[in-house]
């Protein structure tokens, strides 16, 4: 079964940082590209960021390009945003997904807030 964990979330100021993190689990995760969305309350979903299998490339949206990293950790499954330079912008709900055989699976979220 596929699992995708998201922990790290949680209230940071404005222009501060924040790193959110997601432990995959049920696949073969060196083998996928992963990527972060977020979503606002009563919109769609915005996509953030997605990274190479082997971790060697990562894209983002403009929204984040610039300010945000994202990396993962093929030992332990896990990949990471780190998140630099917040806005009240950036306070949504984010998650982690992977598509896999044709199949794209996201996890239960974490919450970012921002507020001073």
């Amino acid at each position: 079964e596929v699992q995708l964990v998201e922990s790290g979330g949680g209230y940071v100021q404005p222009g501060g940082s924040l790193r959110l993190s997601c432990v995959a689990s049920g696949f073969r995760f060196s083998n996928f590209y992963m990527s972060w969305v977020r979503q606002v309350p009563g919109m769609g979903l915005e996509w953030v960021a997605s990274i190479r299998s082997d971790g060697t490339s990562a894209t983002y949206g403009s929204a984040v390009e610039g300010r945000f990293k994202n990396d993962r950790d093929n030992d332990n499954n896990t990949v990471s945003l780190q998140m630099n330079n917040v806005g009240s912008e950036d306070a949504d709900e984010y998650y982690c997904g992977a598509c896999i055989h044709l199949v794209t699976y996201w996890g239960r979220g974490t919450q970012v807030a921002v507020s001073s």
